[in-house]
């Protein structure tokens, strides 16, 4: 398993206020030699990089076709170009993990650093910084695990196992990721391990299909690979989140409750291509055994629709009512 972070660079572009990446018609806007530059510089990127060759040359001929029809001069600003291209790029090699993005250097610049503050009353310091927010026990023996990021797991393997060994004796579990930005694979499968009692396929748009594709189930000692899971999501439910949340939908192992999540793209790799436009091009053939698209672009569907803020009271009941009933 590699130790790859998920892309954050679309839930970075969404954090800065309007007023900090405004920019003027001037800068934005492409004269036609300038457009021609970026179109060429899109195909000989996607040739060079996309996994799927056949895909590639499909994409590039479509492109060069809305070009010779004059479809991108109708672009009024680079944003417009780009948002343009992706979705032609899509709509030839059915991918939507094919992007394009004009990001101007106004909205590359890092956000300002701020001290580490202190981890909320009850909460350890390690599991502060590995964004565990809330670890404990609800009413009817139900156990909740609010995460808001799937850290590293080089730096909080320990904190998770202990996260979940707290919560072992729990009759069902709730998974809150609705303020989850995403993270780490090894992390998402390090959790999804416990929740089966023997390995199953994890599939991530991210990486090639190897055996590490699979969960190191069983976990000795744990007890929760047979207790009901449920999983709350919200419009901001990004990236490492949507991988967990959409294999176990998938595997019908959790049912979801709450908003449709963010379809953050997972971008298998950046490249900047011209001045400020960069591509998001997928490098790897994973093997994807579900009918159901996965979630780049279009998020995960709940099983349980309600308002983000009215999940968690909707998840109790649903799994009181579920224990009640064995």
């Amino acid at each position: 398993m590699t130790n790859r972070v998920y892309s954050v660079f679309v839930p970075l572009i969404l954090a800065f206020s309007v007023s900090a990446i405004l920019i003027s018609a001037q800068q934005a806007a492409l004269d036609a030699a300038q457009r021609q530059q970026v179109i060429q510089a899109v195909i000989a990127n996607l040739k060079q990089h996309y996994a799927y060759p056949d895909r590639a040359q499909t994409a590039a001929d479509a492109l060069l076709t809305h070009e010779r029809s004059g479809d991108y001069r109708r672009a009024a600003d680079s944003a417009a170009l780009a948002g343009l291209l992706t979705r032609d790029l899509r709509a030839a090699s059915q991918d939507n993990h094919l992007e394009v993005v004009y990001i101007p250097a106004v909205r590359r610049q890092p956000l300002p650093g701020s001290g580490s503050p202190p981890p909320p009353a009850g909460q350890s310091a390690s599991q502060a910084a590995c964004t565990f927010e809330s670890v404990r026990m609800l009413q009817s023996n139900i156990g909740y695990f609010k995460l808001n990021s799937f850290p590293d797991v080089s730096a909080c393997q320990v904190a998770a196992r202990a996260a979940l060994a707290a919560l072992n004796g729990a009759d069902a579990l709730i998974f809150d990721l609705r303020d989850n930005r995403g993270g780490f694979p090894d992390m998402v499968m390090l959790i999804a391990s416990y929740l089966f009692d023997h390995p199953v396929y994890m599939y991530n748009p991210r990486e090639e299909t190897t055996h590490q594709s699979w969960t190191r189930s069983p976990v000795p000692g744990s007890r929760l690979s047979d207790k009901p899971v449920v999983i709350l999501t919200s419009s901001t439910t990004y990236s490492g989140a949507e991988h967990f949340s959409y294999d176990l939908k998938m595997l019908k192992r959790a049912t979801l409750v709450g908003e449709r999540t963010a379809g953050a793209t997972d971008i298998a790799s950046f490249y900047r291509i011209i001045d400020d436009f960069g591509m998001g091009i997928p490098t790897t053939r994973p093997i994807n055994p579900y009918s159901e698209p996965d979630w780049a672009a279009v998020g995960v569907e709940p099983d349980i629709k309600v308002k983000a803020a009215d999940a968690l009271a909707s998840a109790e009941k649903l799994l009181q009512q579920k224990l009640k009933s064995k």
